[in-house]
């Protein structure tokens, strides 16, 4: 709007740049015009830029000319740019179905309020300033945000601010978003002052499709993250020669649950699977496929297969459920007696092992794709784990930041779990939490599994024993077997009825071995605090099966009577070739347990 000259009162007949009231309007309410508005002209920030321009357009008749040509001189007395006397800016405010306030000066006195003002906050007297005469500002914290835009000459805005029923007409809670706009009003002595106008939206409805939006995302990421809790280990297993714990924690509350998923899984013979994985994508459908992977892992785990052939089926499965989605997965084993952990890597981070002398390093096999990217042949891996050693499994909302290199993560990583020296797996998780900057706002799901094998001494060290015999063979094979069993249950003080089950364990299983393996053959035989396990290896990698023998077989019996007396038993084909036959016995007190 271009600056006009304020009206003198004097009547003055009509013209193009002014007019008329409506015969509508009230003798009172031109009375109030006269005070409100009439006293001043405003001119809003780059009106006279545009004035200007426009009056420019009008000289020159608003379209360049041609190259060349000339332009036609427009007479002096032609139209001038057209201005808006304060009259016709009350009745256009007033036509505004938004609210509009003005007011100008150090006070921010009232200058003017049209209807929809009015009409949501009730009648407002103008002349006094605006802490008093409008109230409402200093409850919708505008009266602030006025000296700013007074100081600065910059337009603010308050975004959605709620309008309390209190303080409205409506009887509602209402949501309005606010603009101040710095003008300049010039009083009919020519002076200028600072003034504001102020112009409220309603966004109530905006404000409720949001809300309604928010729960229903909030409801969303709740029914997921309950998904996902139920699809993770209730309760983790807790094998006998290592110390475990696992944490989970979704992402903040603005993030769509995501598919990290963790596992631990005892083998039987002392041995543990260690699963960690993470579907790509979020919400329900990244869970789903999550659960449907780790039953599979469970399922492939009752397999006993090498860490590579699990993830060479996982590979399969992946694509079958969802082609569209893909995982990264790492499954390793654990075996107790040879002091190692045997992995398979399918795109995901690598373990990090922390020696007994605090050094950690990577696991340093290849890695292979993600989950369902097929045409991939899986290796596995071997690497040292004995006693004191500890190990991390996490995924990559641990590690991955947006503005840092993944490496770099990974390096820190390092540290934190470097410094967590004697720590349970419990504290190291939460030690590697608070270290890696893991908060309830964190924008990625954090999966993080934690492994301790522990140094035992003294009397606990007697409780964790084992003994080997090399067999070459022959009929004196079964009987030395026997003997050799015997003597060290004995010198184990186990109860006489356990150590016969053993020593009866291991006659049939070496006998089944001469007769359907061939060498080299070992018997193992291994104590933990909980468990017994009788355990035969040899160079066949036929796997002997529980089969019902019929009554004219002079054989077949053998691994049905170990089925018989042992709480758990099962074969595996080894990484090298050859297979290994094992049975496991609860110690008395010791509830069994499942694979």
């Amino acid at each position: 709007m271009g600056a006009v000259p304020a009206p003198t009162g004097r009547p003055v007949a009509p013209g193009p740049g002014s007019r008329k009231l409506p015969s509508h309007k009230t003798q009172k309410e031109s009375d109030r015009i006269a005070v409100n508005l009439t006293r001043w002209t405003i001119r809003l920030p780059g009106t006279q830029r545009r004035h200007a321009a426009a009056t420019r357009g009008a000289e020159t008749g608003g379209v360049p000319q041609a190259r060349g040509e000339r332009a036609e001189p427009v007479p002096r007395g032609g139209p001038p740019g057209r201005g808006v006397d304060a009259l016709a800016v009350h009745e256009l405010l007033g036509e505004v179905s938004a609210p509009v306030a003005v007011v100008h000066g150090d006070d921010h006195v009232v200058a003017y309020a049209n209807r929809a003002y009015t009409a949501l906050f009730g009648e407002r007297a103008p002349g006094g300033p605006a802490h008093a005469a409008l109230p409402e500002l200093a409850g919708l914290g505008l009266l602030p945000l006025l000296d700013q835009v007074r100081r600065s000459g910059t337009p603010r805005a308050l975004k959605s601010r709620r309008v309390p029923a209190a303080l409205s007409t409506r009887g509602r809670d209402l949501s309005y978003t606010f603009t101040c706009t710095p003008i300049r009003l010039t009083a009919a002595d020519g002076t200028d002052t600072a003034g504001v106008l102020i112009f409220g939206a309603d966004v109530t409805d905006q404000v409720v499709t949001a809300e309604r939006l928010r729960d229903s995302e909030r409801r969303q990421r709740e029914a997921a993250v309950t998904l996902q809790r139920s699809l993770l280990p209730q309760e983790l297993e807790q094998p006998d020669d290592l110390r475990v714990a696992a944490v989970y924690r979704p992402g903040g509350t603005e993030t769509a649950v995501g598919g990290d998923w963790y596992d631990v899984i005892t083998l039987g013979a002392g041995r543990t699977a260690l699963v960690i994985g993470d579907v790509m994508g979020r919400g329900v459908r990244a869970a789903a496929v999550m659960g449907q992977l780790r039953t599979a892992v469970r399922a492939y785990a009752r397999l006993d297969l090498p860490p590579n052939e699990v993830l060479q089926l996982l590979d399969g499965l992946a694509a079958d459920i969802d082609a569209s989605q893909i995982a990264t997965c790492v499954y390793a084993v654990h075996d107790p007696s040879e002091e190692t952990l045997l992995y398979a890597s399918a795109g995901h981070l690598p373990i990090l092992v922390r020696d007994p002398g605090g050094g950690v390093r990577r696991a340093a096999g290849p890695t292979g794709p993600p989950l369902g990217t097929g045409g991939w042949l899986h290796t596995s891996e071997t690497m040292a784990f004995g006693p004191g050693a500890s190990a991390v499994l996490c995924t990559d909302g641990l590690v991955e930041r947006r503005d840092a290199d993944i490496d770099d993560g990974l390096e820190s990583l390092e540290r934190a779990f470097a410094a967590s020296l004697a720590d349970s797996p419990r504290i190291v998780c939460d030690r590697l939490l608070r270290a890696m900057g893991i908060t309830d706002g964190h924008d990625d799901d954090v999966a993080v599994l934690a492994v301790t094998c522990p140094q035992r001494e003294g009397e606990t060290a007697d409780l964790f024993r084992g003994a080997e015999l090399d067999l070459l063979g022959g009929v004196e094979a079964t009987p030395r077997a026997r003997a050799f069993a015997d003597g060290v249950l004995a010198s184990w003080r186990f109860p006489e009825e356990l150590r016969e089950l053993g020593v009866l364990a291991a006659s049939e299983l070496v006998a089944n071995s001469l007769q359907h393996g061939k060498a080299p053959m070992r018997l193992r035989l291994r104590r933990t605090d909980r468990r017994l396990t009788v355990e035969v290896t040899d160079g066949d990698e036929h796997l002997p099966r529980h089969r019902r023998a019929r009554p004219a077989d002079e054989a077949g019996r053998g691994i049905a009577v170990v089925a018989a007396i042992a709480t758990e038993w099962g074969t595996r084909r080894l990484p090298d070739g050859g297979k290994a036959v094992w049975a496991e016995f609860a110690l008395p007190g010791t509830p069994a347990h499942g694979i």
